[in-house]
C-alpha cells in the first residue's frame, strides 16, 4: 500500500474518527485505524465494537492496500506537521512509513483482518431529516442520559419514531428530557431506538446547524447515519425504555413564571457555595418572588432574590442545581414556567411559549 495526500486533507478525517477509539481496550487492534487505499480514496475506519465511523477521502493512490495503524500516534504526528504540506504513507513489511518534506515516521502496524468487521446493517426503513433538526434533538434531551447505570437501558437516548413526529428522551432516574419533532418523516411503523450513550456524543459531534438533508437508516439492531464523505453506525441498546409519558407530572396546578436568563445567572452564582456533593438549592416561591438559598457543611450562605409571577401563596422545594441549569440552558425563550403540584412532587420546567421540549426535574430533600 503506497498514498499521498495533502495533511490538511488527512487531518479532518482522522480527527473526527479518533473520538470513538477507546483510550483503554481489551483488543489491542481496538486502538488502530484501519486505512483502506482503494480506487482514488482512503478511507479510515476507528471502531470500539459498538460504534463505527467511516470517513473516505480522495488520495493518490500509488498501490492498493490496506492495514491498520495506531489511531492517536497517527492524529498526533499528522496535526503537528506544517499546514499545507504532502504527506506519503507507505507499507513497508509490517511496518507504515510515513514521510513529509525531511521528517520520517515508522509506525507499528497490525493486519487489517484482524480488525473487527461491523455486522451489516439490516436496513428496516430509511428517513431523511434535516441536519439542524436532528441535533437540536439531541443537544435538548441528550445531557439526561444516564452514564453506567446498571439499568443500561438508561446508558443512552430514546429515538421514538411516529407516524408525523420525531421524539427524543433521556432519563437517569432523577430528571427526565422530552423533545418533539413534528414532522411527517415518512416512517412505515412506530419505532422506539435506544442508542448507546457514545453513540449520542459522537452523532452529536458529527452534526452541524446545516439544513441540508442527512439520512438516517434504522436497522433492527443498528442505526446508521449517512452525512458527505462520513458513514456512522451505532448497535443499539437491546432493551425496553421505561414509559417516559407516565414521569410527567399531571395535575400540576402552581406555576412559577420567571425570566430564563436572569434565573441561570442567579442559580449559578448560588451554585457557587451549595454541597460540593449534592449540589442541593431551596427555592422558596411567595408574593411574586423566588428566593434561592444554598448551604454548605463550611456554615456559607448564598441567597438570591428575583421576581416572579405565581398563582399560588407560598412554597418551598429543594433541587439539584446541575438538572435545574441543565433544563434551562436546553429551553429557548426569555421566559420559562415551573409546575409543581406540592414540596413532594416532580417539577415540570417548559418555555412560556409553549417550546417543543419538556424537562422533569424531582426534589431534593435539603
Amino acid at each position: 500500500m503506497k498514498f499521498s495526500i495533502q495533511q490538511e486533507v488527512l487531518l479532518q478525517p482522522i480527527s473526527q474518527v479518533v473520538g470513538v477509539v477507546e483510550r483503554r481496550q481489551t483488543l489491542p487492534v481496538l486502538a488502530n485505524f484501519l486505512v483502506s487505499a482503494r480506487g482514488k480514496r482512503i478511507s479510515i475506519t476507528g471502531t470500539d465494537m459498538e460504534v463505527e465511523l467511516i470517513a473516505s477521502v480522495p488520495a493518490d493512490i500509488q498501490q492498493e492496500g490496506e492495514i491498520t495503524v495506531p489511531a492517536r500516534k497517527l492524529v498526533d504526528i499528522v496535526k503537528k506537521l506544517p499546514d499545507g504540506v504532502n504527506i506519503t504513507a507507505m507499507l513497508d513489511g509490517d511496518k507504515l512509513m510515513v514521510s513529509s518534506g525531511r521528517s520520517r515516521y515508522t509506525l507499528s502496524t497490525l493486519p487489517a483482518t484482524e480488525f473487527p468487521a461491523t455486522d451489516q446493517v439490516e436496513t428496516l426503513e430509511t428517513v431523511k431529516i434535516q441536519e439542524v433538526d436532528l441535533k437540536k434533538l439531541i443537544e435538548k434531551t441528550s445531557f439526561s442520559m444516564a452514564n453506567q447505570d446498571v439499568r443500561y437501558y438508561l446508558n443512552g437516548l430514546l429515538f421514538e419514531f411516529h407516524d408525523g413526529s420525531l421524539t427524543t428522551v433521556a432519563t437517569d432516574g432523577h430528571r427526565l428530557a422530552v423533545c418533539d419533532l413534528e414532522q411527517d418523516l415518512g416512517v412505515a411503523q412506530d419505532r422506539q431506538m435506544i442508542v448507546p450513550r457514545k453513540g449520542v456524543l459522537e452523532l452529536s459531534r458529527m452534526l452541524s446547524e446545516n439544513k441540508d438533508q442527512v439520512e438516517l437508516a434504522l436497522g433492527k439492531n443498528h442505526i446508521r447515519l449517512v452525512k458527505g464523505n462520513m458513514v456512522f453506525t451505532s448497535k443499539l441498546i437491546d432493551g425496553r425504555f421505561p414509559d417516559y409519558l407516565a414521569v410527567i407530572p399531571k395535575g400540576t396546578d402552581r406555576h412559577i413564571k420567571i425570566q430564563r436568563d436572569s434565573f441561570i445567572l442567579a442559580l449559578q452564582r448560588a451554585s457557587i457555595l451549595s454541597n460540593e456533593k449534592y449540589k442541593g438549592v431551596r427555592l422558596e416561591a411567595s408574593s411574586a418572588a423566588v428566593k434561592i438559598v444554598a448551604h454548605n457543611p463550611q456554615h456559607e450562605e448564598a441567597i438570591e432574590e428575583l421576581e416572579a409571577e405565581l398563582n399560588f401563596e407560598h412554597i418551598a422545594i429543594g433541587f439539584n442545581v446541575t438538572y435545574l441549569l441543565d433544563a434551562l440552558n436546553a429551553i429557548e425563550g426569555d421566559s420559562v414556567v415551573m409546575a409543581l403540584k406540592d414540596a413532594n412532587s416532580s417539577c415540570l420546567i417548559s418555555s412560556e411559549a409553549g417550546g417543543r421540549d419538556k424537562h422533569v426535574v424531582m426534589p431534593l430533600k435539603l
